[in-house]
């Protein structure tokens, strides 16, 4: 899709018309070569906490939440300076410091030389999306912590009971030894019971996570 400056009024009257619509939710912006705002359509301003007089004129850095480097932004400019169209996620922030993901496409727009001049960029808000994989990271990291904690832990109870196994098996044992090796073998089977308890309960817990989020 190419953009050029001839009908770019046109654009921006057309965003205008949508203004209000109950069904408009995408956030869209026009910007010069150096991201200084030229327009904000309602949808940027409601959900960046900013008047359109205090977007417009100002640089695109204005909802920069400090998340992504400078290689992220450079290859990013790089792409639409080129002519090209570029998309990805973006973590914005707001007037009020909260944050806000967008999934955003930019499109250069032309002159009638085909030198780029502005830029258009279309969003959406994906908070929930973004919510849900970093839910997700964070169980998978506690499952991989747990994991790591029980296979070290189940260790000593399994070598306790191999180690008991040998011994009855290569010893003539008295009676009393009998009873303590019995308590042995109670002590690992309860630490192992503990542990397989521990990671049931985990995995009841990632599930029913996993659930409330898909529905």
């Amino acid at each position: 899709m190419n953009i050029d400056s001839s009908n770019m009024t046109d654009l921006r009257l057309l965003l205008n018309n949508k203004e209000g619509q109950n069904d408009h939710h995408i956030i869209c912006s026009i910007t010069d070569r150096k991201g200084t705002i030229l327009y904000a359509n309602e949808k940027f301003c409601q959900i960046s906490g900013y008047l359109k007089e205090e977007l417009i004129g100002a640089n695109h850095n204005i909802v920069n939440s400090g998340l992504h480097n400078k290689d992220f932004f450079k290859q990013l400019w790089q792409t639409v300076g080129k002519g090209n169209i570029w998309q990805g996620e973006i973590r914005n922030k707001s007037k009020d410091g909260s944050f806000y993901w967008v999934d955003t496409i930019i499109f250069p727009v032309f002159d009638q030389q085909h030198a780029t001049q502005k830029y258009f960029s279309v969003r959406t808000v994906i908070n929930e999306k973004k919510w849900a994989e970093q839910n997700r990271e964070k169980t998978i990291g506690e499952l991989q912590t747990l994991l790591f904690k029980i296979s070290h832990g189940i260790r000593q109870p399994v070598t306790q009971i191999m180690g008991i196994l040998e011994l009855l098996n290569q010893h003539s044992i008295s009676l009393n030894e009998m009873k303590e090796l019995i308590n042995y073998i109670h002590l690992s089977t309860t630490m192992l019971d503990n542990y397989t308890r521990e990671l049931t309960q985990h995995v009841d817990f990632i599930t029913k996570q996993e659930f409330s989020i898909n529905i």
